[in-house]
């Protein structure tokens, strides 16, 4: 179509308001693109958001309208169900659309360009009919900042829309900003036919990403995990944008570490699911930015990083108060909060698992109608809730918000944390000998292991790069080489550690309480800026008793022994090689420098581990070293 036909088929979809608003931003590409979408869904009507408080409203509002959200007895809280097959982000469905003669690794979904492109545009034909469509614009990273981002949206869900109020900044006055540009993230989804108000056709949900134009198409889902295309589907877009440039793009919460003296010491963590990453990110006494994704970039030889969202979509599985105080409050007090797939009683009150409180016996749920004993079509129990029900909420409505969470600048990152989970190998906390040596031997080494009660399968190890490897957009070679080529460019990189929380005795007891990773937080904030000693071991530099004792009682009011310690810190030889040869063979069949250079640390490492063996035994003591 030329400029003047896009003109007249908008306009006659839009009214003057919204057609006046997309106008104004004066960009030819963000145009063609709501006209070409505009023309295939072909929606019923096309809205226009600007940034203004009345258009969020009438978004929230056409949600409870449509009945994609029921307002609860709470003022201010909605809940919304996903179908019962549409729980989750959708994995096998998620690929990148790549060309001929593009090689992503064999660890990423790919799909041929062109096929995949004319599968997902068949899926969008006159999917809005009889709906409206959305046009959002956000930014990703605070405003008016070397941080921003600027993405659209398109969609004809209207929770999807809210949600996004919700999670991320306000993008259009930003957009105006940046000119007659195409260097933006577009993002198009549909949910596709509806029946029950949720997608009906979920078997045809599919998510595309298409890096070369920075689009992602989503079809026949409305789960967020998959639509709300800013969240982990423009981390995938960003990771890719900046591996050409001086930046990052990671999977890490930033928080505040509150040291002596009234210092503050600011910390990026990355951990797998279930490894521990929200409940250090809100420790109490602490301070938070972000608990999901930042942007790092350097400034003045640090490492500067913002959070790129403005909420949090989390899981409300064991959210309870006594363990989670500032969330539990947020929830069960008036204020704007979207829950998700748990149990609404006839009074408009919600209720979640393992919430520490009665439930209700009956009620409507992601499944329907439901009652205490329901069971599905197979005699399977249904639970009151499911496992990865969430709740979305604005970040400034918790009391531990950081002061610095909207700051342009972003903060100075003093130290990088990664997070694994492991039951016989690994010590709490430990600190790298230098930069590259923690992103090779804790990032990209990181393990999250199972349990029993998850997938019937205990000790069962999953490989997770940098907590990044499901997102990832170029081949682990290349993503790997960034991170050392970015910590090469710092004169202060960040002292970069690795954690586990979930050691265990030999008689399956785990040896710390949750709350002792605040004590291993202020020992890195100690470290960080030069007011705590270590003892070296093979696999880096460990606490000394006499720190941990003293931050012991200090933080928690607890004694901590030296049995206890030499229990948790020994280092243990045999397991430790163990992870060494697996994590080899994770590797075996990816090649480049930065791989190269991982071997050649496994072979150090090993080599340490084996004289101090030959020493001292297979465990040795954190004393005898």
């Amino acid at each position: 179509m030329n400029n003047t036909e896009i003109e007249k088929m908008l306009s006659q979809k839009m009214s003057e308001n919204s057609f006046a608003k997309l106008t104004a931003l004066n960009n030819d590409a963000v145009i063609e693109f709501v006209a070409k979408y505009a023309e295939l869904c072909s929606p019923d009507s096309i809205y226009v958001c600007d940034d203004s408080a009345d258009d969020r409203a009438y978004i929230r509002n056409k949600s409870i309208e449509n009945n994609e959200e029921i307002k609860l007895a709470t003022e201010g809280h909605t809940i919304h169900f996903d179908g019962p097959k549409d729980q989750a982000r959708d994995k096998a469905n998620t690929k990148y659309l790549v060309k001929e003669g593009v090689n992503l690794g064999e660890k990423l979904n790919t799909k041929d360009y062109q096929e995949g492109y004319d599968e997902v545009h068949e899926f969008f034909e006159n999917s809005m009919n009889g709906k409206e469509m959305y046009v959002r614009f956000f930014c990703l990273g605070p405003v008016n900042s070397d941080f921003s981002l600027s993405c659209v949206q398109i969609t004809d869900s209207a929770y999807v829309a809210h949600s996004e109020d919700l999670l991320y900044r306000t993008g259009y006055e930003q957009f105006k900003k940046v000119g007659n540009t195409k260097n933006f993230f577009r993002f198009v989804h549909t949910a596709g036919e509806l029946e029950n108000n949720v997608s009906k056709n979920v078997d045809k949900r599919r998510v595309f990403i298409d890096l070369e134009d920075n689009i992602v198409y989503s079809t026949n889902t409305q789960y967020a995990g998959n639509t709300v295309g800013l969240k982990k589907l423009a981390m995938r877009l960003a990771i890719n944008k900046c591996k050409d440039e001086d930046w990052l793009t990671e999977h890490m919460f930033v928080m505040g570490v509150n040291g002596p003296e009234g210092r503050k010491t600011y910390f990026a963590g990355a951990f797998p699911s279930a490894c521990g990453k929200t409940s250090t990110a809100m420790l109490p006494g602490e301070t938070i930015i972000g608990d999901d994704i930042a942007y790092i970039r350097p400034r003045n030889g640090h490492a500067q990083a913002v959070n790129v969202e403005n909420g949090i979509f989390g899981i409300i599985r064991d959210v309870n108060q006594k363990d989670d105080p500032i969330i539990w409050d947020v929830l069960n007090s008036e204020g704007e909060v979207i829950f998700s797939n748990i149990l609404k009683d006839e009074n408009g009150k919600v209720y979640w698992l393992g919430m520490g409180t009665e439930t209700a016996d009956k009620g409507v749920n992601y499944a329907g109608e439901w009652e205490k004993g329901k069971k599905d079509a197979n005699g399977n129990e249904v639970s009151l809730a499911h496992k990865n029900a969430r709740y979305t909420v604005e970040l400034d409505r918790l009391d531990n918000s950081d002061e610095n969470t909207q700051n342009p600048e972003g903060v100075t990152i003093g130290g990088f944390i990664y997070g694994g989970r492991d039951s016989d190998t690994s010590v709490p906390v430990a600190e790298s000998f230098n930069f590259a040596h923690g992103v090779l031997m804790y990032g990209a080494t990181l393990e999250s292991e199972t349990t029993a009660a998850t997938l019937g399968a205990e000790g069962v190890r999953t490989f997770n790069l940098m907590s990044i490897l499901d997102f990832l957009a170029y081949p682990l070679n290349d993503y790997i080489q960034h991170n050392l080529d970015f910590g090469s460019g710092l004169t202060n990189p960040p002292r970069v550690f690795g954690v586990n929380y979930f050691l265990k005795s030999k008689d399956g007891k785990y040896l710390n309480g949750m709350l002792d990773k605040g004590v291993w937080v202020k020992w890195m904030e100690l470290r960080v800026n030069g007011d705590a000693e270590t003892i070296t071991t093979p696999i880096g530099n460990i606490p000394l008793y006499e720190d941990l004792q003293k931050i012991f009682s200090q933080v928690l009011n607890k004694e901590y022994t030296k049995d206890q310690y030499i229990e948790q810190f020994t280092i243990r030889v045999p397991e430790l090689i163990a992870k060494i040869n697996r994590i080899r063979k994770v590797y075996e069949n990816e090649s480049g420098s930065a791989i190269e250079q991982l071997f050649a640390e496994f072979d150090a490492q090993e080599k340490r581990l084996k004289e101090l063996q030959s020493e001292k035994g297979d465990h040795v003591s954190p004393f005898d070293i």
